[in-house]
């Protein structure tokens, strides 16, 4: 397989912050070594069937009280929902699939949060940087990754969900942030997300938003279909994905959100399970990757160039022509 070497970079301040450098004070001392085909992150991350988990992620995100608040002050995820989604993917897909650039990434959707603070209507202080919030949204990748290892990916070992433990630790580094709120053992992790769901997330204006649909812009390439058809899609969409979200929360935050699960749900939820399950191990390989990924793994095996151009979302995910210069948002420039 084609090997990508790493750049270096210089020590960081807070102009080399603002400007992107992959690194910062208390995260990692050199640039960190990115995650490569052979990880098992590789291989569960970056797959199509991880829309399943999208409200599941953005609303366990969400019930964090900090990140709520920053959602709810200062994003505009509401008012474009499926561009945001979509768009976002590219580059927190890249901090694992981009090679020696994936530090660069990483520092680029950090630096996406800066400036992203203020106090919550309790006059509690919010910051997007705070190292006990950014870890948390990281943690809910992660999780997302064992999820889909369990539940679309045929099952999980110990010995697997280790090494995805390790290797998240890796993932994380690229970003350049503290790594003080990080367990120290797959055994801390676990205690930490117990904690976090029974002690730290609450329900929240922002994690409900996220569970419901029913205000759902559509995308700007599905204006054509009828609004009353729209409609109609959306009362679909949000039993299914509700049905899906709740299945994937843990008991603690069931209870918290006001859900419940019995076991007839969770046999019919098995059920669909294995049928993706069959599709991801038979269904076409590339296909069903992410761009990001895809184009990843042809750099790996020699199919393109390693420094070939990362590839970038589509012109149709990009955010309203009103935010497009704001330093908060990923905004490529394509055609």
């Amino acid at each position: 397989m084609a090997q990508e070497t790493s750049p270096t970079c210089p020590a960081a301040d807070d102009a080399a912050l603002a400007a992107g450098c992959p690194v910062s004070a208390g995260g990692y001392d050199a640039p960190p070594v990115p995650l490569g085909p052979d990880s098992l992150t590789w291989k569960y991350f970056g797959q199509w069937t991880g829309l399943f988990q999208g409200t599941w992620a953005g609303s366990m995100q969400n019930m964090h009280p900090q990140l709520g608040a920053a959602v709810k002050d200062h994003s505009i995820f509401f008012m474009e929902r499926i561009p945001r989604l979509m768009r976002s993917i590219y580059p927190i897909g890249g901090v694992v699939f981009d090679g020696y650039r994936a530090p660069q990434t990483g520092a680029e959707v950090r630096d996406y949060h800066i400036g992203i603070k203020g106090v919550d209507e309790q006059g509690r202080r919010y910051s997007a940087l705070n190292p006990e919030v950014f870890y948390w949204a990281h943690a809910t990748f992660f999780k997302s990754t064992l999820l889909a290892a369990e539940k679309f990916g045929g099952g999980i070992t110990e010995a697997d969900k280790r090494q995805l433990f390790s290797e998240h630790i890796t993932w994380y580094r690229m970003y350049g942030m503290s790594m003080r709120p990080v367990p120290k053992s797959w055994e801390e992790f676990q205690e930490y997300w117990d904690h976090m769901c029974r002690n730290v997330l609450e329900n929240n204006y922002a994690a409900r938003e996220v569970m419901d649909l029913s205000t759902m812009p559509k995308h700007p390439s599905l204006q054509w279909i009828p609004d009353w058809l729209w409609a109609q899609n959306l009362k679909i969409m949000q039993r299914f994905l509700t049905f899906m979200t709740v299945a994937l929360y843990d008991p603690p935050i069931r209870d918290l959100m006001g859900y419940t699960w019995s076991p007839r749900q969770q046999w019919l939820h098995d059920r669909l399970c294995a049928g993706i399950t069959l599709v991801t191990k038979f269904g076409p390989k590339r296909r069903l990757m992410h761009p990001r990924k895809r184009s990843a793994m042809d750099r790996a095996t020699g199919r393109i160039p390693v420094d070939s151009p990362l590839v970038q979302t589509p012109a149709r995910n990009l955010p309203p022509v009103e935010y497009r210069d704001s330093p908060n948002f990923y905004c490529p420039k394509v055609g």
